[in-house]
């Protein structure tokens, strides 16, 4: 029998290598549909939980209850970092001793990372804690390392004292006294002395000593103070071209931290803030700065320095917005940006209620939209005032109880109330481009640059001064509701939908 040459295949080999491809095949197709599922599973929407009583970061985040790795997280920033598109992160209705902070996290158009609050607070201030701190003098309590301090700092600074903001006096960008020595210091009250010696510059940064003030006898223990140890509820910043992008975050409120409730710095795009708080902030309740770009639904700005201020080139919207109790400003919109307003109520108590600015040597005006909006000053003269390179179109507003003086830029008003008790003014600079129609003056006065116009028989040259105001009148009475009929805030449909229900009260009209 003739031996096979040894480089040949056995005479199965065809039936061999047929089962053989078949398996691999097959065994192939298998691996595709595992891989399939994994990525399916993988990649769909996740709900991710933060729990800062039982939480663990070392955990996946997908489960409410601990269940080994398989549990929620204990911080907020890591069930951010842990978030991809499409995720929910789910926090409980109860106060976090955190800050939630995105820097550079994106979505996907159409699968934004929502954060949920559920009605959480974001807390920024801690107890005071006597190990820091030693009694100088009976009664005076110092701390020489309670945090990194800068004059941005220290203009926004303030401590809780049995619950209630202590500012001494001083606001972000509004009156600040001048802080006291140590030994001037009453019961109740805090200041804080730098260390010259400590500075080390070129660096913005001081060093020094806070002072706290108690009543005889009492301990440091016993005071309940609290001390603003974080920045921001909410902080958003970005380095290049890793931008904040396809974001929701939602029902949730930030409080006593030292800047601002919500800090919007860097580029961003396609975020959404819905039904958010902020309350009893050092510096502003919602600040957009650079290039930033996003839509609020449902704002309550409470007790803050500052209610809105937006800065840079950025553009944002804000549809029904609540403020009451500010200290610096209610409204502060500046540089080259694009800023919208409507549907909201502010009730003005602030040093400036409300201002309107561009800057020198751009051809970018500083645009501000206002679609029925309520402004009413609480007490006291204030103005709105619009200046410089600014743009402002108003429809539907009721500006009551206070002047308003434009001083550079554009102003469009349609279907407007002016008026309040006293009468107020209406101030126009020459280099101002006025356009009005459908308005109600209750004024005092007009004057447009060197020129007063008084009453209701003069207003006509007002009208013809300004190529403008149809349809527009002066009234001779304070405003009925017939007067106002289809002008002005639709103030009922506002105090329902936009005021919180404690505060409606408030928005009877005088």
């Amino acid at each position: 029998m003739q031996r096979l040459p040894l480089n040949l295949p056995p005479l199965d080999a065809p039936r061999r290598l047929r089962d053989k491809g078949r398996m691999a095949r097959s065994s192939a197709v298998h691996c595709w549909l595992l891989a399939v599922c994994f990525t399916a599973t993988t990649l769909s929407a996740r709900d991710l939980h933060v729990n800062p009583n039982t939480g663990n970061d070392r955990a996946n985040g997908l489960s409410e209850k601990s269940q080994g790795t398989n549990g929620p997280f204990k911080t907020i920033p890591q069930a951010i970092k842990f978030a991809r598109p499409g995720d929910t992160i789910h926090l409980l209705p109860v106060v976090y001793r955190d800050y939630a902070g995105f820097y550079g996290k994106r979505g996907e158009p159409g699968k934004p990372i929502t954060l949920d609050g559920h009605g959480a607070t974001l807390d920024g201030s801690e107890p005071l804690d006597p190990a820091q701190w030693h009694e100088t003098t009976p009664g005076l309590f110092s701390c020489t390392n309670l945090l990194r301090n800068d004059d941005a700092i220290m203009g926004r600074w303030f401590f809780l004292w049995d619950g209630k903001m202590n500012h001494m006096g001083r606001t972000s960008k509004g009156p600040s006294a001048k802080l006291k020595k140590a030994e001037e210091l009453q019961p109740g009250e805090w200041t804080f002395v730098i260390d010259p010696s400590r500075t080390n510059p070129p660096s913005r940064s001081f060093f020094g000593a806070f002072y706290v003030k108690l009543p005889p006898g009492q301990k440091l223990t016993d005071a309940n103070i609290r001390a603003p140890m974080r920045s921001a509820g909410v902080q958003f910043s970005n380095s290049g071209t890793n931008v904040n992008a396809h974001l929701v975050i939602r029902n949730l409120t930030a409080t006593h931290v030292y800047n601002d409730g919500f800090n919007i710095h860097g580029d961003c795009r396609d975020v959404l803030f819905e039904n958010i708080r902020a309350i009893e902030c050092g510096d502003d309740g919602i600040s957009a700065h650079e290039s930033a770009q996003y839509r609020v639904d449902g704002f309550v700005s409470i007790g803050n320095s500052t209610g809105i201020c937006d800065t840079g080139s950025s553009e944002t919207s804000y549809n029904r917005v609540f403020i009451r109790d500010c200290l610096g400003f209610d409204l502060y919109f500046l540089d080259t940006g694009r800023y919208a307003v409507s549907n909201s109520v502010i009730l003005s108590s602030a040093a400036r209620t409300f201002v309107v600015t561009g800057r020198d040597h751009t051809n970018r005006p500083c645009s501000l939209t206002l679609d029925n909006v309520f402004i009413r000053r609480e007490g006291g003269s204030n103005e709105l005032r619009v200046t410089k390179n600014s743009a402002l179109t108003a429809r539907r507003c009721s500006f009551l109880n206070l002047n308003f003086q434009a001083t550079g830029g554009e102003v469009t008003l349609e279907n407007c109330l002016l008026a309040g008790q006293p009468a107020p003014d209406l101030i126009v600079w020459k280099e101002v481009k006025w356009t009005g129609r459908h308005n109600v003056y209750d004024l005092r006065a007009i004057r447009h640059d060197r020129r007063d116009f008084v009453g209701a028989r003069f207003f006509h040259g007002f009208q013809e001064l300004t190529h403008s105001e149809e349809l527009s009148h002066w009234l001779l009475h304070p405003p009925t509701r017939a007067d106002t009929q289809g002008v002005g805030a639709d103030l009922p449909a506002l105090a329902l939908s936009v005021a919180p229900a404690e505060e409606r009260a408030r928005l009877r009209q005088p």
